[in-house]
């Protein structure tokens, strides 16, 4: 008799381990395949004892609300061009993110850098001179780069980057020579832009500034994203190019842009020879198909 009870609680006991183990699922980063994965889902207490009748009576939990898309959402989008080219687009009230294939993939980040040192430098740097402020305005309206070089300085050259990389979650990029060599994957660009735009990279006292200036970049810098979005949209986008053409014989290209809902960004690596044009069109062809 007892060891047929102690085979009973044994079956019992494994019955009872088996059951309603919760799982959290997903995240909101893309994967290396540039696919956008789940958000985590809540993982809940177990439940109370119910009788059947309770079960049968209770009302079934409100869906959650939909969002309606971002102007810019995940589309399919085709480029007919020479060379790299990769992006991504970040929605902002949701941290879901999609892009190319290729997203993972770092390229110099050129002038596209110097949004995250002015932020970086004003975070640090509460109280800071007229004369400072000339520099960072001039650093990202003209894209000035002996202002860039004085606050990758400043900043502390690659701690600069170390920061940028551990405050806004970046999963592939790193510091290298200079601040223009700075590594960075379309989906890390995006990382950085919505960080820039949430707060985290200036704080609180500086983050208006720092994107007021970037809605207010030269006629030069504007090219790519901005003037493939509708009319509505053009004033309230901040943004941050980049662009070099280097002694191996190749330009690189690259957009950011921070909307009101979302975050897009371009990395293009192709021959000199097509012009800088050629990757600012890039920029502009990704951005329309993402509208569609």
């Amino acid at each position: 008799m007892r060891k047929r009870v102690g085979f009973t609680v044994f079956i019992l006991f494994a019955v009872a381990v088996m059951v309603g183990v919760p799982y959290v699922w997903g995240s909101e980063m893309l994967d290396d395949h540039g696919s956008s994965a789940a958000a985590p889902a809540a993982v809940s207490a177990p439940a109370s004892p119910q009788t059947e009748a309770t079960r049968k009576a209770a009302p079934a939990a409100p869906a959650a609300p939909s969002l309606p898309p971002a102007l810019l959402h995940p589309a399919a989008v085709t480029v007919n061009a020479t060379g790299f080219w990769s992006w991504t687009v970040l929605d902002r009230r949701t941290g879901a993110m999609a892009g190319s294939t290729n997203a993972a993939t770092t390229q110099r980040t050129a002038s596209m850098i110097k949004a995250w040192l002015a932020a970086d430098y004003l975070r640090r740097t509460p109280n800071p001179s007229t004369s400072n402020l000339r520099q960072l305005t001039s650093m990202i309206r003209n894209s000035d780069n002996t202002a860039a070089s004085y606050f990758w300085g400043l900043n502390g050259r690659s701690a600069s980057i170390t920061r940028l990389v551990q405050m806004c979650g970046l999963t592939d990029s790193k510091a290298f020579i200079d601040w223009a060599s700075t590594m960075v994957s379309a989906r890390d660009a995006a990382r950085m832009g919505a960080c820039i735009g949430d707060g985290r990279a200036a704080g609180a006292k500086w983050t208006d500034w720092v994107l007021t200036e970037m809605r207010n970049v030269s006629g030069s810098q504007e090219f790519g994203v901005v003037p493939a979005l509708p009319a509505t949209e053009k004033e309230s986008t901040a943004v941050k190019n980049g662009w070099i053409a280097r002694s191996d014989g190749k330009w690189h290209v690259n957009c950011m842009a921070i909307g009101t809902e979302w975050v897009l960004s371009v990395l293009t690596v192709y021959p000199t020879s097509k012009g800088m044009n050629y990757g600012a069109d890039i920029c502009s062809s990704v951005t329309r198909q993402l509208q569609a």
